[in-house]
């Protein structure tokens, strides 16, 4: 009798990659951490944990990006334009392929945490779930049926435009595409260069009521564009005290009350609509792992 499948993760972030080997039930049975340096020393060391395991059955990446995600395309699998030093046009996927011999799922690090808050947190039982993560950066990754939201690319949801008053916030923006699309205003790096201070060690009430300010405009957006039965909120900038409550209340002024539906005409239910992950920091390796899974079968 064959031993049950073992499943490879690989949560690809432009600071750490997070690697895990989990069973067939999705429980993980092995982690590591490995910085991101170059290419080919951060995919060696990812290839050198896995090998340290019996042979897995596939591995799931949900990596930074943007990445080109479209099979057939020349470049499918490959990091493309990014502002990650040395990572532009770096193939993910046919390392991993070629040195472990099994299927590589594919897909960004927000799809993959939705996937994993769909499949086993937050947005179980749903049939379409946003996740937000507000951190260095913003993105928004989204599973519609049971499967992440793919079109011309993935979603770039952090590059999306919000309403900016110069005169509360005259700050230009830290975008270097956009300058002051939401990315630029509100993430932790715009924060940073914003009020000199990180994220985590800022105490100004007014820095934090304006990022509330921004990430509910984002709340209403994903609201309005996609609408969405659940949207979950992660990332380091959220885990402050006070933003998630901030946010909910803003996003419930800016809906006034359209369209008539309980999340948006109810306070009380809008807690329930807008929401932290539930798997907190391994929404991302629970979904990486679910991407090998679905790879395999």
């Amino acid at each position: 009798m064959s031993a049950p499948p073992l499943y490879g993760g690989i949560e690809a972030g432009g600071t750490k990659w997070v690697c895990a080997i989990a069973d067939a039930d999705g429980k993980v049975l092995a982690t590591r951490v490995i910085p991101t340096t170059t290419p080919e020393t951060t995919i060696t060391a990812a290839v050198r944990f896995f090998r340290e395991h019996r042979t897995l059955a596939a591995v799931g990446v949900g990596s930074f990006g943007p990445v080109d995600l479209r099979t057939g395309s020349p470049t499918y699998g490959h990091i493309t334009a990014t502002p990650k030093p040395g990572w532009s046009g770096t193939d993910v996927v046919s390392p991993l392929r070629a040195a472990l011999r099994v299927p590589v799922g594919l897909d960004t690090d927000v799809n993959a945490a939705a996937l994993g808050e769909w499949r086993r947190g937050a947005g179980r039982g749903l049939g379409t779930v946003a996740y937000m993560t507000v951190g260095t950066g913003i993105g928004v990754g989204a599973v519609v049926n049971g499967r992440p939201l793919h079109g011309l690319l993935h979603p770039e949801f952090g590059h999306v435009r919000i309403p900016h008053d110069r005169t509360r916030d005259p700050f230009a923006g830290s975008c270097p595409f956009h300058g002051d699309c939401l990315e630029g205003l509100a993430s932790g790096e715009a924060m940073r260069r914003r009020w000199g201070q990180r994220a985590e060690d800022l105490d100004d009430p007014a820095a934090w009521e304006l990022e509330a300010e921004y990430v509910a405009h984002a709340v209403m957006n994903l609201t309005y564009a996609l609408s969405p039965e659940r949207i979950i909120v992660g990332g380091g900038v959220t885990k402050r005290a006070g933003l998630m409550g901030r946010t909910r209340a803003r996003a419930f002024d800016l809906a006034a009350g359209y369209p008539a539906i309980s999340a948006l005409t109810d306070r009380a239910a809008m807690d329930e609509y807008v929401v932290s992950p539930s798997l907190g920091d391994h929404a991302g390796i629970t979904g990486a792992v679910e991407l090998a899974m679905r790879c395999f079968a």
